[in-house]
């Protein structure tokens, strides 16, 4: 059986190469403005989520529903985040969409927004924690959680329409917001977003 031997000059001048191909690429990292819009790929971005959150919450809000609940009941309503399905063509992290919605609800002053079931969950071990650990006076008691008036769910949708080396890429994202007694939806909002990709 006949075996090839590669000769030493030959894998020498491979490695050479190699090593020097990969000492040429310089990488520059610079620091931005979180709030700087840059659109590098086309994809779903960190701007996309903030703006749509951003536009959604002022909307929802400034619907007949908020005043009708104060009127009726002379307090703030309680919302909570459910659950926002990624249906579009790629990976979307929702939860980071859920999280700029929750803060834009909560910075307005005008409604109030408690844990979901994952978070409500460890706050109630906590609690149970500190009936054993923490002194009297500081102990959080049971049955004071804040119950919800209202749910907000929705989806993140996606049309991708592609040509060559052209790109349309459509996005809605589609919220409702249910009375949780109810089951009443009080608002629905969408907000599109569309962008053309040249490669």
């Amino acid at each position: 059986m006949h075996t090839m031997r590669i000769p030493f000059k030959v894998i020498f001048s491979l490695l050479t190469v190699l090593v020097l191909a990969g000492s040429c690429t310089k990488k520059t990292v610079t620091r931005v403005s979180p709030d700087q819009q840059i659109d590098l790929s086309g994809r779903w971005n960190d701007v996309d989520s903030r703006l749509v959150a951003e536009e959604m919450a002022k909307d929802m809000i400034n619907r007949p529903w908020r005043n009708d609940f104060m009127a009726r009941n002379n307090k703030k309503p309680t919302i909570i985040l459910g659950v926002i399905s990624n249906k579009s063509h790629e990976h979307i992290d929702a939860l980071t969409f859920i999280k700029d919605l929750e803060r834009e609800c909560i910075n307005t002053g005008t409604i109030r927004v408690v844990q979901n079931a994952e978070f409500r969950e460890k706050l109630r071990v906590e609690r149970a924690d500190q009936q054993q650990f923490a002194s009297p006076e500081t102990q959080k008691k049971w049955g004071r959680e804040l119950g919800a008036d209202y749910m907000v769910f929705g989806t993140i949708n996606s049309i991708v329409d592609s040509e060559g080396k052209r790109k349309v890429v459509f996005y809605q994202i589609n919220l409702e917001l249910a009375d949780l007694e109810t089951n009443e939806l009080v608002w629905i909002g969408d907000k599109k977003i569309k962008k053309y990709i040249v490669n």
